[in-house]
């Protein structure tokens, strides 16, 4: 009985302590995904990009266009053509696809590689942010990304308010 007694002495002082410690803690949570959208160098990224890659989508979706008029050309004048003429016009088109098809696949490639990189400056500028507002007021711990949380630890405004502030 007083082994019991001692053990159970100890367990409620470990519950207090534990309570005690936790009221103390300044939680905060981020969302990392909407500081991507939401932040005015996410926005600036976008735009930025946009710019940067207007040129190479305008000349794809050109290329595009003279395969679908070639294509509906073959397909109005396919009776009529000479063979030679059509088979000359079946090798431009398929020249015109394997082109469309490789600026495709290199335009995409190098869009991506672009959001990344933008997207990782982004984060690191955000992270940055972050620690900042977490010394400043005090926070014993931010988490970015959870599977719930209380809308009232939710930071995520002030991290892009502090950001857009910091530029």
């Amino acid at each position: 009985m007083k082994i019991f007694s001692k053990r159970l002495l100890q367990i409620l002082l470990l519950l207090g302590c534990t309570q005690a410690l936790a009221a103390d803690l300044k939680v905060g949570i981020v969302n990392t995904e909407r500081i991507m959208r939401e932040s005015s160098a996410a926005e600036q990224a976008e735009k930025n990009i946009e710019k940067e890659f207007s040129v190479r989508n305008q000349k794809i979706k050109k290329v595009a266009t003279d395969v679908q008029e070639l294509q509906l050309f073959l397909e109005k004048e396919r009776l009529t053509l000479s063979n030679a003429k059509k088979r000359d016009k079946e090798r431009e088109l398929a020249n015109l696809n394997v082109n469309l098809q490789r600026m495709q696949r290199t335009f995409s490639e190098d869009l991506n590689l672009r959001k990344n990189e933008e997207m990782s400056v982004i984060l690191e500028h955000a992270n940055k942010a972050i620690q900042e507002l977490a010394e400043k007021e005090k926070y014993d711990l931010i988490l970015q990304e959870a599977v719930y949380h209380n809308p009232k630890i939710d930071i995520t405004e002030k991290v892009i308010k502090y950001m857009n502030d910091a530029k």
